[in-house]
């Protein structure tokens, strides 16, 4: 039974009149392919080249969603149209209280010779948020917790200050959410550790800072973990606008990687420099 995404955060949403991502419960994710647009099929051609790319290593491609080709299916509008949709890995699929966030990469999101109007668009967007002077904005993100979920409003996500990202970082790793100061009780777990979104993040940077096969406009960083108990992971997203790298490294996309580890890695040492004198008086 396919049925819209129940924890999407970010992207166009399914509905009455609107056309978007399904689920199946089976772990598959279905976006939709409008006839027409050059970006559903610029995004088939990217997943169908890099998932038999031999120059990408195993390692890099778990990064990834699964590919599974495409299928026709009904447009999630209500209407009887059928529409080809890429098939993907449902990237939440088995989690019990899935706290995710989406995270847009790269001080600049519109891709080379872009038609005037993309571009204008992606311009404003990028100087109404974090995208220039932080490389990275996120595009939306929610929480399970004790008390029940924090999601914020997109509308208000999109005008998130420096400021801002910095709390909502804070705020994506603690029991308190939703509350003034959140307590960053799980920074060490999630954000730290071997397997944390730190290493995971920096594992990524390693490649990136020699890869010149693609480069990445508008793609994003979608972090999870389930207060369920599943292990805390990075995948990247939407590659609509991923184009060849001709050999030269993305610088766009590695400075924007760069700036989020910063930012992660400075909640983590101050959470752990909290802890650390509560534990000291406790001895």
């Amino acid at each position: 039974m396919l049925k819209p995404p129940e924890h999407q955060v970010a992207g166009h949403e399914a509905g009455t009149g609107k056309v978007g991502p399904l689920v199946d419960g089976s772990g598959h994710f279905y976006k939709p392919l409008p006839p027409g647009d050059e970006r559903g099929a610029h995004e088939v051609a990217f997943y169908t080249s890099f998932s038999s790319d031999p120059r990408v290593p195993s390692s890099i491609r778990t990064f990834f969603p699964a590919f599974g080709g495409t299928q026709l299916l009904r447009a999630s509008d209500s209407s009887d149209v059928l529409l080809p949709h890429l098939i993907l890995e449902d990237l939440l699929h088995g989690y019990t209280g899935p706290c995710v966030m989406d995270v847009k990469i790269g001080a600049r999101t519109w891709y080379p010779r872009a038609p005037e109007s993309y571009f204008a668009k992606c311009l404003k967007k990028d100087r109404e948020s974090t995208t220039v002077p932080l490389g990275f904005r996120i595009s939306g993100l929610q929480v399970h917790h004790e008390s029940g979920r924090w999601k914020p409003d997109r509308n208000k996500v999109r005008k998130y200050t420096v400021t801002d990202v910095r709390q909502v970082l804070r705020q994506f790793v603690s029991k308190n959410p939703d509350e003034t100061h959140p307590d960053c009780a799980l920074a060490s777990s999630i954000y730290g550790g071997s397997n944390g979104i730190l290493a995971q993040l920096l594992e990524l940077k390693s490649w990136f800072e020699d890869q010149t096969l693609f480069h990445f406009y508008s793609t994003s960083v979608l972090i999870s973990y389930d207060n369920g108990g599943t292990a805390a992971r990075v995948k990247l997203v939407d590659f609509a606008h991923a184009v060849e790298g001709e050999g030269i490294i993305d610088h766009n996309f590695l400075g924007g990687l760069c700036s989020l580890i910063k930012f992660m890695s400075e909640i983590l040492t101050d959470s752990e420099a909290e802890v650390g004198p509560a534990n000291n008086g406790m001895a």
